[in-house]
């Protein structure tokens, strides 16, 4: 896995939490700084609060970067985009993952684990950590975000 980033923040919710670990030991074993927010176990937890973990670090700039997991990738991908500086993307597949990076400078990839393989998220996440934005016409649009 290759990544323009140095630093992650991580959470899920209960349905996301088996992704979010798989994910977090991915990222851990090729040498990426993982800050995991969450939750520890499986129990039934609200996706708000762990996305507004997540928005905080990215928005704070105390990570380059966050990944949130939960059943659909929706819910969390709402609730972190309330937050000012963010734009989270619920992503699907590797063309929605590129472009949410190039056209749309993403900072935060919104996972779906009831929708999306084990091998396939790990796949849209290297996508979406490897992607540049390029700027140009889609700097301006971005800035009216």
């Amino acid at each position: 896995m290759k990544s323009l980033f140095k630093k992650i923040s991580l959470a899920s919710d209960h349905a996301g939490f088996v992704l979010k670990e798989i994910i977090k030991n991915k990222l851990t074993k090729e040498k990426i700084k993982v800050i995991d927010l969450g939750p520890k176990t499986n129990m039934s937890v609200d996706y708000p609060d762990y996305a507004k973990k997540v928005a905080r670090n990215v928005s704070s700039k105390k990570t380059n970067m966050g990944i949130l997991v939960c059943g659909s990738g929706t819910g969390m991908a709402m609730s972190a985009n309330k937050f000012r500086k963010i734009r989270a993307a619920v992503c699907y597949n590797s063309v929605s993952t590129r472009l949410s990076r190039t056209h749309n400078n993403a900072n935060i990839l919104a996972l779906g684990s009831r929708l999306t393989k084990k091998k396939e998220a790990i796949k849209l996440v290297n996508i979406f950590l490897s992607t540049k934005f390029e700027g140009g016409r889609h700097l301006r649009r971005t800035k009216k975000i």
